[in-house]
């Protein structure tokens, strides 16, 4: 492993960047405030900044001015009423349900309101029973206001300074999470991969990477000064970020039968220098991230040309050596990996290339798409939104009702006199982090919480028992801060064990020598949040995976049929649309993810709710492999080349018909006879077994063509890949509605009708 890239991703990754940024905004005031002696009568003020500076998700300038701005409003009100009904138990259980379902619905417009929502609802913890306001309730809602605002001026300070850092740092960590993908990938090429294992990391991948570009999307394609605006930074950002969806499909096109591949090449070293060759791309691919990530140019770390040359080599030596009639089509397959590899390799070198574009030549990084077509689809801001999610039938209006019931629970808990609960908000804040929608988050979070929490107790108990150096126990906060905003979105245990951490210290400077009551009150209101929140997801109104597999299948099926399409368009002489086609790969690519997504969290639902889990499984496999397959074959499509051998229309009609048939029976309908005698059609490629023939031939008469240009691959060698894709597709599109029948007969006595 290389440490020093491994450090550079951490220290350069927006997380970090983001994390020093709310610690230092939150801990400056409170060294300010310290030094003059007012931290104790001032804390609401850095727990303010605090709050605020977490609702900061990435995007658009705009909108995270605007829900920044949104947030401070609501907490101030909140914090306000709070303040005004504290001890008045009716209204506080009234507030409790009036916040709790507002809070929560409001995620119904996106991740940047619901993360809105959940911190009102933490600030609603912390106020609920007065413990930090005192006695004079107006002047600690001034200085908790004072707190919010002070994170809104810090923020747009920092983007006014740097206004393409976030968009750089998101288009780096694309890099990094695709090459961390080809690092998977390369796996395949090892000595006795496990195939299974694999296929699940790489399906877990491709769901971080679509949520990632989805992210990146949204934050390059709305900001106004990366679209818009004619310098050589923008259109370089919008250039290596289309660049980075270009790679993801080259880095699919990679796909290939591996078990056929290892069978055929066990005897040989090719496949581990391949595998090595890989890793050697992979870590070229990191490095342009971590440039990106770091606002540098990126130098390659390696000589491409001279390791692609040695592989080469061996790859030529060993078809020289090797290659007979008989293993003529493995040595074909085995070529065609060469070149996607080489393909490859040349779009790692024209990013490269890009980096050191001249500052004059900006306008020539313009992309001539169309971005709008791109942008991620988002539920407007408008009342009829939210009314239309208040029905049961809805999964945001049955969130907001557990956690909800849960705060009612937790709240009522802590009044309990025999439980002699110390600070109720932690029970409250502890049920509003864990409680998510989905019962496989909760339930996740649930033990990474409790571990976490036990684990940070511990640790900060013995740091406070044998520490009393106040700046040592201070360097350890601020380390404790950091690392758990830079923890809090990927590694959720590590991230509640530092913030566990930090809270401690953070108790101790305002209060020291009462360590002891914060490890059993942290403890025991973690324990007791994680019960409630464990039962209410359980129990009121759960929303289990298995109820949105049908719709998540229908749209993977309906994407990729649409994806394979697009391909298709060019080998049947019509209008070969760049653009309509990267549209198609797009959908394609996030509809696998969310039913990707869907089935690894239905993993995680009780055995009795994993309805018809195997099947699900392969079908997600088939979609994944349909996906890729067809991304394989739009490299052909993108080329000049015409491959006139190939029965286009005879193939289309024939996969088409499988996969119009597993949208048919998805959606309960007849499939017609057309459908399936179209199934049933044999393509006229006679010429191309003819040539293959030709070619097996040669080779018994001793003709082999040296030829060894890796950029330069043979006619019969393209046509037999190109009839081999299609054959797969065909072959895994019959595979998923063979699944899809067996899945709607079991579905009809088990699954409410859709």
């Amino acid at each position: 492993m290389n440490y020093s890239a491994e450090l550079k991703k951490i220290v350069t990754s927006q997380y970090v960047y983001s994390s020093i940024r709310i610690t230092l905004a939150t801990v400056i005031p409170c060294l300010v405030l310290s030094y003059f002696g007012l931290l104790k009568e001032y804390f609401l003020f850095p727990l303010g900044t605090s709050f605020v500076a977490l609702t900061d998700q990435p995007g658009p300038f705009i909108r995270r001015r605007n829900s920044l701005t949104f947030a401070i409003f609501c907490f101030v009100v909140v914090a306000s009423i709070a303040s005004l009904v504290k001890g008045i138990i009716p209204l506080v259980l009234l507030e409790v349900i009036v916040f709790g379902m507002f809070f929560s619905l409001i995620g119904v417009y996106g991740q940047r309101l619901a993360a809105v929502g959940s911190l009102a609802l933490v600030v609603l913890a912390i106020f609920i029973d007065g413990h930090l306001t005192g006695a004079n309730i107006l002047k600690s809602l001034l200085i908790f206001a004072a707190g919010c605002i002070w994170f809104l001026l810090i923020f747009l300070i920092v983007t006014t300074i740097q206004p393409y850092k976030l968009a750089s740092q998101m288009i780096g960590e694309n890099y990094l999470q695709l090459a961390e993908f080809l690092k998977i990938k390369a796996n395949y090429y090892q000595k006795n991969p496990d195939f299974d294992k694999l296929s699940l990391r790489i399906i877990a991948k491709q769901i971080g990477i679509k949520n990632l570009q989805e992210e990146t999307r949204e934050t390059v394609f709305k900001t106004r000064t990366i679209v818009n605006e004619s310098t050589t930074i923008s259109r370089l950002l919008m250039l290596m970020f289309l660049n980075s969806m270009d790679l993801h499909e080259k880095l699919m096109t990679s796909e290939s039968d591996y078990k056929k591949l290892q069978e055929s090449f066990k005897d040989t070293t090719i496949l581990v220098k391949i595998h090595d060759y890989l890793n050697i791309l992979s870590e070229e691919i990191a490095n342009i991230g971590i440039s990106l990530q770091s606002s540098a140019r990126a130098k390659p770390i390696s000589d491409l040309e001279v390791h692609f040359h040695e592989l080469n080599v061996h790859y030529y030596e060993l078809r020289n050596k090797e290659m007979t009639p008989e293993n003529l089509e493995n040595f074909m397959i085995l070529r065609q990996i060469m070149m996607r590899i080489n393909e490859i390799t040349k779009e790692i070198n024209e990013i490269y290339k890009v980096f050191s574009q001249n500052v004059k030549l900006a306008k020539s990084l313009s992309t001539g798409l169309d971005l709008k077509k791109f942008m991620p689809k988002e539920e407007k801001i408008n009342f009829k939104v939210l009314k239309s999610n208040i029905s049961l039938t809805s999964s945001h209006f049955r969130h907001a009702i557990r956690i909800t019931i849960a705060l009612l629970i937790g709240y009522l808990v802590s009044l309990l006199p025999f439980l002699v609960i110390g600070h109720t908000y932690w029970i409250l804040i502890t049920i509003v982090a864990i409680l998510k929608p989905a019962y496989s988050i909760t339930k996740q979070r649930n033990l990474l919480r409790f571990y976490g929490t036990v684990a940070g107790a511990v640790i900060a108990y013995g740091l406070l028992h044998f520490i009393h150096i106040n700046a040592v126990l201070f360097g350890i906060l601020l380390i404790s801060m950091i690392l758990c905003f830079s923890l809090l979105k990927g590694k959720y245990f590590w991230a509640v064990l530092f913030m566990t951490i930090y809270v401690f210290m953070s108790f101790n400077f305002l209060n020291p020598g009462n360590v002891n009551v914060i490890f059993k009150d942290r403890i025991v209101d973690t324990f007791i949040a994680g019960i409630i929140a464990f039962l209410v997801s359980y129990i009121v109104l759960p929303v289990w995976e298995h109820t949105q597999n049908l719709d998540l299948m229908k749209k993977s099926a309906e994407s990729n049929l649409t994806y394979f399409h697009s391909v298709m368009s060019k080998f049947l002489n019509e209008n070969f649309d760049v653009e309509n086609y990267k549209v198609k790969r797009k959908n394609a690519i996030i509809s696998l993810a969310n039913l990707s997504d869907n089935f690894q969290r239905m993993i995680s639902d009780p055995k009795n709710q994993q309805k018809k889990l195997e099947v699900v499984h392969q079908f997600v496999a088939t979609s994944h492999l349909i996906t890729a397959y067809t991304a394989s074959l739009s490299q052909y499509a993108k080329s000049n080349q015409q491959y006139p051998e190939i029965d286009s229309e005879s193939w289309s009609k024939k996969i088409e018909s499988e996969m119009n048939q597993v949208s048919a029976i998805l959606n309960g309908d007849k499939i017609s006879e057309t459908l399936r005698m179209d199934s049933r059609l044999e393509p006229e490629e006679s010429s191309i077994e003819d040539m293959l023939h030709k070619r097996k031939t040669e080779l018994l008469e001793n003709e082999h063509f040296d030829i060894r240009d890796p950029n330069k691959i043979s006619h019969l060698t393209e046509l037999k890949n190109i009839h081999d894709v299609l054959e797969l597709i065909y072959d895994v599109a019959k595979e998923q509605r063979k699944v899809i029948e067996k899945y709607r007969n079991e579905e009809k006595t088990t699954l409410p009708q859709s």
